[in-house]
């Protein structure tokens, strides 16, 4: 069994991201303490045999954005009242993003505060919902308005389920990536370059080198700033325009990371015509990788790819509901580099919805 790579994301308290092959039965000392489990139907078929989850308590989730409704927290907030549990239970959630972010949710709603585990098996997840201990659920008006800080105890990241993500999951997750590697600047975003068919063949080894560093850079940044004061806005690059795709589209029908790396193709765009982007070779050099990675580099592209309408009037609206908003007005993270972003950006965004 390969050695498990570790991150330590230096919160406080601070915890343990472990990511590797057979990641879920090499921690099983971790996970002992566990007292429920809260789950993904498909994935609990997949991977609810492990010696360390078969035989707790367990609540189980509908796949994707479903999951993430105040009636599937209620429902899970009850199982957690009916199996008695104290303020010295642990949670497990297990499956993609949609359920770490409801079971972490659960958790921090539960007594007040529980602690909870995160097994993340997307890797989108793994790169991203998983760590950072932002948990929520998904409301009419707009996605993740309803949730919580509260970090998890530890995360464990089994890179043995990429190889069951269907191309749409897996391309989700690469999004986030791509996006990851705006953030931490040239030397990510040249291995992505350098690696590109073994990332899009899933090879174990670069896959798990792609994780350690995107978690390695989110741990930088979420320890740095734990409540998203200041800094973690870099994090929402490309966000406010996806969750307004997301919107628009119908909570499900993009895939979060799809979506994203449409985004980030418009924060792009943005910081050019704003007269902000200071490298200008870094547009095209995105474009090409995105569409390398099998994502769409644009707005426009994503309309083709999905046959989704998008009307930017819709996308205008769902931003006026993002969370970062003020005033009602959306604020956007714009690149002015690889590693070198500007925070609180208040544009006019309909000239690049077109």
């Amino acid at each position: 069994m390969s050695e498990l790579r570790t991150v330590t994301v230096e919160t406080s308290p601070p915890y343990t991201v472990f990511v590797g092959p057979n990641a879920l039965a090499a921690s099983t000392d971790t996970l002992a303490a566990a007292s429920a489990l809260i789950a993904d139907e498909r994935v609990f078929d997949l991977f609810g045999d492990s010696p360390a989850l078969s035989e707790l308590p367990r609540h189980l989730l509908p796949e994707g954005e479903a999951a993430k409704t105040i009636s599937q927290l209620e429902r899970a907030l009850n199982f957690l009242c009916e199996e008695a549990l104290d303020r010295s239970a642990s949670i497990i959630a297990l499956g993609g993003g949609a359920a770490t972010d409801l079971g972490g949710l659960a958790a921090a709603m539960y007594l007040r505060g529980v602690s909870w585990i995160a097994c993340p098996t997307t890797l989108l997840a793994m790169v991203d919902a998983s760590v950072g201990g932002k948990t929520a659920v998904n409301l009419e008006s707009g996605k993740n308005l309803a949730g919580s800080f509260h970090q998890p105890s530890a995360v464990i990241a089994d890179t043995t389920a990429l190889m069951t993500l269907s191309s749409t999951e897996y391309s989700s997750g690469l999004g986030e990536v791509l996006k990851t590697a705006l953030i931490e600047g040239e030397e990510l975003l040249a291995l992505l370059e350098a690696n590109v068919t073994a990332i899009v063949t899933r090879h174990a080894d670069v896959m798990a080198d792609v994780i350690c560093r995107c978690v390695q850079t989110k741990a930088r940044v979420v320890a740095a700033d734990p409540l998203e004061a200041e800094q973690r806005k870099v994090l929402n690059l490309g966000h406010t325009f996806a969750h307004a795709i997301e919107q628009a589209a119908g909570h499900g029908v993009i895939p979060h990371g799809v979506a994203v790396a449409a985004g980030c193709g418009v924060a792009l765009e943005a910081a050019a015509a704003a007269g902000l982007l200071q490298d200008a070779a870094l547009p095209e050099r995105i474009r090409a990788l995105s569409r390398d990675l099998g994502l769409p580099a644009d707005l426009a592209e994503l309309r083709d790819s999905t046959g989704c309408a998008l009307p930017a009037d819709e996308l205008i609206a769902a931003m006026r509901h993002d969370k970062k908003s003020v005033a009602g007005a959306p604020r956007f993270v714009l690149p002015r580099a690889a590693g070198d972003l500007a925070l609180d950006v208040d544009l006019d965004p309909t000239p690049h919805l077109s």
